[in-house]
């Protein structure tokens, strides 16, 4: 009697131990879950930023063309002939 007492009352241990285990796993998974919640606003708020410097630099170039930089004086004229083909395309829909 006294074998299958030692074996019960060792499976209670180790069921216990694997119970504790198991919190504490869930605790870790609950906290990394709040972490990756964090990191994921963190990079939404770093795209945002870097979407705006990259509309401000695409400004930048287009406004050094304008101004007489040669660097980038083709991709404006583009950009202008895109725009008024823009306007065009518009005037047209909004006269039919």
């Amino acid at each position: 009697m006294g074998n299958i007492e030692d074996v019960v009352g060792s499976l209670e241990h180790k069921i216990g131990k694997v119970l504790h285990n198991l919190e504490l796993l869930k605790l870790a998974n609950l906290k990394l879950n709040e972490e990756l919640e964090v990191t994921k606003q963190e990079i939404l708020t770093q795209k945002k930023h870097l979407a705006n410097w990259e509309e401000k630099y695409e400004a930048l170039k287009m406004t050094n063309a304008i101004l007489g930089s040669d660097d980038n004086k083709r991709e404006t004229k583009l950009k202008i002939n895109a725009l008024i083909r823009d306007i065009d395309h518009c005037i047209g829909q909004l006269s039919e």
